[in-house]
């Protein structure tokens, strides 16, 4: 058998040292080791001759050859090696660390194989994998073989060593097949692993000293050195580890306890147990005991105090807590949980006064304490675990009963006086009264007091006694009934209180006069009411009581009355009553504002005390116009009215004749008439408007609407006729409007007769005469009738004047609203004709004619006193009330 061994560095060198021994590989000591420069590991091949394919033995004359050729030279040696390999096929076996970087040089396999330069990549120098990653390869150029890929060989081999990989090579022209053994060598690459992180142990508290518990141990997938494993455990006074090996492959390991365990001192241990393995540098791996320590019954029940020392009062009620125990037991389970119990009570006859909860330690009373009966109670109080066998802990609870003010004061009411007079003189007593406390000493001393302090008071007769008395003047209307409480209050601490109620009446006299809620009334009424009708209601109030307070109304026969013209003076009850109960004023008769405009009277209101009071409110009764009147034509100047027919007269007469002249070629404009009429009413009712009836149509003449003169619509010519009839109708401004007619007559006459009668009757140029049936009286007249026109002219411009004076007072003198408030009132009244103005004061006329004056419109505000003060703070009287109208 052929045996070498190849060792090559960095530049690839080798050094090779041969012998020949049959049957046998051989190491030669002086051999030298060579490694790769990129992994620094070493690398050796030992090369065996074997029989070929075909079952070849050794040839010995071939190997007596080559050992014949080493003495010789290289040359030889050279010439049998490659012999050899040509007639036999070869082994390699290489061998290279595990983790070795990609690239890493194995051996030069050509070289070993005995190819020369450029045959193994011309023969096709390959491996031949066999179903699993070789992780090695060869270099095409050099033929060396080069680690490819990563080696692990825990991966490859896992426990088993030697970790042998069988390869195979193959060469072309001619075919052959070497085999090639690597072998992967061990390195520390891997740490000692824990089968977890963490392992939970369960170990009772009274284990003794000694113990031994078993533990799982590391495994390391190294072998070898690498894999031998020693193992520590983080510093612990109760616990240390222990190795116990049955053989040199099995070892056990053991958690021993050193010292005996407290659970109510440490509950629970955390170790660290480290195992390390044998390889340079030595890997370590870890894993965390936690020791739980279970319980044992070695602690008996422990209150937080020996002796409970409690004060209680004796006014506590039933259920109250006494004190809370309160006790702890170390162990755990059930032997921690425990019950209390009541042992023993002093006085013994006292023990049912108390009870305990058997799982919260609360006493609490179960009956009433009594100080003068027992000052101090003495109980004895058991904790008992559950445990096997049971223990227990005990304790005392020392109550002291501490005297309270557990009596309150009492208040009697021995005399009451009611009710009081609201007239009562003040220090007047009402009630006496007697306060008592059955306790002693500062509890029994006892302080009374009044709620509300006014207008009551309390005075001490003597010890115990008071009575109750009036500090301040009564008023009945302010408050007709006090609530008064007498509160008694004791020295004790806290103190006690009681209170007695009392109700005092105050009774009632005659203080109050009754009060109208206005000095003045106004009162506005239609005229031509209907008798019996109601005015107005008027309300005096009375605050006192019963017969004090129960009001009569009257009117005051000298308080008021009218002037009436052509009668005289009329006392106001003869126009209105008042009903004495309700205040209702009515009418006694129909009202004529023709007659009376105002009627201003007093009503008086009684009460039915003794002494009887009295109240007094004026009454200011203002008629309103209506229109009950009809327009009446007034005659020619000097004569009496013209009976005329007016629309609310039911004969339907004919109306008096007026006549006048025109003449012919008249310019449009000339003024021929004047119609003259008046109305009884006021105001709108009296203003007056005139109308052309007949003829209808475009007739040569029209009157004014509002003046009543009739002038030529156009000029007269001798078609028109020498005689024309006008009807003229006079009509109000009333609801429902009221007329009058006139029937006037009109001759054209020649300019010489017209010059006569213009000269009779002054410039005006306008000629009226009441016909009687013929045309000869007119001119018997026409004298007398020219004087009655001039002064009916001068009439009627005295009157316009005035009338302009009037306007322009009113116009731009002060103006009020009407019944709007204090100060006088006054009404502005507008029309199509003008406006007027009339003050409170007075009535002023205003006429069309020169007939007789008569007030058209009227406006009115009461006169009423001013207030006291108005003088000093120059304001306003109050405005009168305005009642409703009849």
């Amino acid at each position: 058998m052929i045996c070498k061994e190849v060792t090559s560095d960095a530049a690839g060198s080798e050094t090779a040292c041969r012998r020949l021994r049959p049957g046998a590989s051989c190491i030669e000591p002086g051999c030298e080791r060579g490694g790769a420069a990129e992994a620094g590991q070493e690398s050796r091949c030992i090369r065996e001759a074997a029989g070929s394919r075909a079952g070849l033995g050794p040839v010995p004359e071939a190997a007596m050859a080559v050992e014949i050729g080493v003495c010789r030279g290289a040359l030889l040696r050279m010439l049998v090696l490659q012999l050899g390999w040509s007639l036999v096929g070869g082994h390699v076996r290489y061998s290279v660390p595990e983790e070795a970087k990609a690239g890493t040089v194995v051996g030069r396999l050509a070289q070993d194989l005995g190819l020369e330069a450029g045959e193994p990549e011309a023969r096709r120098l390959r491996l031949v994998s066999q179903g699993r990653r070789a992780s090695v390869e060869v270099s095409g150029a050099s033929g060396a073989l080069v680690v490819s890929s990563r080696l692990d060989r825990e991966e490859l081999c896992g426990k088993s060593a030697p970790c042998s990989l069988r390869l195979e090579v193959l060469v072309e022209r001619p075919l052959r097949v070497f085999h090639v053994e690597l072998e992967v060598t061990d390195i520390n690459d891997n740490a000692p692993v824990f089968p977890s992180a963490r392992k939970n142990l369960s170990i009772a508290e009274n284990s003794p000293a000694g113990s031994r518990f078993p533990l799982e141990g590391a495994s390391d997938a190294d072998v070898g050195a690498n894999a031998q494993l020693s193992y520590s455990l983080s510093p612990s006074e109760h616990f240390t580890v222990d190795i116990k090996s049955s053989d040199e492959h099995r070892k056990s390991l053991f958690l021993v306890l050193t010292k005996p365990l407290d659970r109510e001192t440490m509950p629970i241990h955390h170790l660290v147990l480290t195992a390390s393995d044998g390889g340079r540098p030595p890997l370590t791996g870890t894993v965390e005991l936690v020791i739980t320590v279970l319980d044992a019954n070695d602690n008996a029940p422990q209150f937080n105090q020996t002796v409970y020392k409690v004060q209680l009062r004796e006014s506590a009620a039933e259920g109250t807590l006494v004190v809370r125990v309160n006790a702890t037991d170390a162990d755990e389970g059930l032997n921690k949980e425990f019950t209390y119990s009541l042992v023993s009570s002093v006085p013994v006859a006292k023990k049912d006064l108390f009870s305990i909860d058997p799982k919260t330690g609360e006493i609490r009373l179960m009956g009433a304490l009594d100080f003068e009966d027992v000052r101090l109670h003495e109980l004895q109080i058991e904790a008992r675990d559950k445990g096997t066998p049971p223990l227990s802990g005990h304790c005392s609870v020392e109550l002291e009963v501490l005297d309270v003010n557990d009596n309150a004061p009492e208040v009697w009411v021995t005399s009451l006086s009611v009710p009081v007079p609201e007239d009562a003189a003040v220090g007047t007593v009402v009630a006496l009264l007697s306060v008592s406390d059955r306790d002693s000493g500062a509890n029994g001393r006892v302080r009374c007091t009044v709620w509300p302090p006014a207008p009551f008071g309390l005075v001490s007769t003597f010890a115990g006694s008071y009575s109750l008395v009036l500090r301040e003047a009564l008023d009945r209307e302010r408050v007709s009934e006090y609530e008064v409480e007498v509160r008694a209050e004791d020295g004790g601490s806290p103190a006690l209180r009681a209170s007695r109620g009392l109700r005092v009446p105050v009774s009632d006299v005659n203080d109050n006069a009754p009060a109208f809620a206005q000095a003045v009334y106004t009162v506005l009424a239609r005229e031509n009411n209907a008798a019996g009708a109601e005015l107005a209601r008027l309300w005096a109030r009375d605050p006192d009581e019963a017969d004090n307070g129960r009001v009569s109304y009257s009117v005051s026969e000298s308080g008021g009355g009218a002037g009436m013209s052509g009668v005289g003076w009329r006392p106001a009850s003869s126009y209105v009553s008042v009903d004495a109960e309700s205040g209702r004023l009515w009418a006694l008769q129909p009202l004529d504002y023709e007659e009376l405009q105002v009627l201003q009277f007093e009503v008086r209101a009684m009460d039915a005390g003794e002494p009887a009071l009295c109240g007094n409110a004026t009454v200011q009764l203002f008629v309103l116009d209506e229109n009950d009147n009809a327009p009446v034509l007034l005659p020619p100047a000097g004569g009496g009215p013209v009976a005329g027919s007016a629309d609310s007269a039911a004969s339907g007469a004919e109306s008096g004749a007026l006549w006048a002249w025109a003449t012919w070629g008249a310019a449009a404009g000339q003024v021929v008439a004047k119609i003259r009429a008046v109305d009884a009413d006021s105001g709108y009712n009296a203003w007056l408007r005139y109308e052309l009836w007949e003829p209808r149509g475009k007739g040569p003449f029209r009157v004014g609407l509002y003046s009543g003169e009739v002038s030529t619509a156009r000029a007269l010519e001798e078609a028109d006729g020498p005689r024309h009839r006008l009807v003229i109708v006079v009509r109000d401004h009333g609801e429902p409007a009221r007329s009058a007619t006139a029937t006037l007559s009109v001759s054209l006459v020649e300019g010489s007769e017209a010059a006569l009668a213009a000269a009779g009757s002054g410039s005006s140029g306008v000629g009226l005469w009441q016909t009687e049936g013929d045309a000869s009286a007119a001119s018997a007249s026409v004298t007398t009738t020219n004087v009655w026109l001039v002064v009916g002219i001068c009439a009627v411009s005295s009157v316009f004047l005035l009338a302009v004076v009037v306007y322009g007072a009113s116009r731009w003198g002060p103006r009020s609203a009407v019944l709007s408030g204090p100060g006088p009132a006054t009404l502005v009244c507008a029309s199509e004709v003008g406006s007027w103005s009339y003050s409170q004061r007075q009535s002023r006329s205003l006429c069309v004619a020169d007939g007789a004056g008569k007030s058209d419109l009227m406006i009115f505000s009461p006169n009423f006193p001013p207030p006291p003060d108005s003088a000093a703070k120059e304001t306003h009287p109050e405005a009168p009330a305005l009642l409703q109208t009849a």
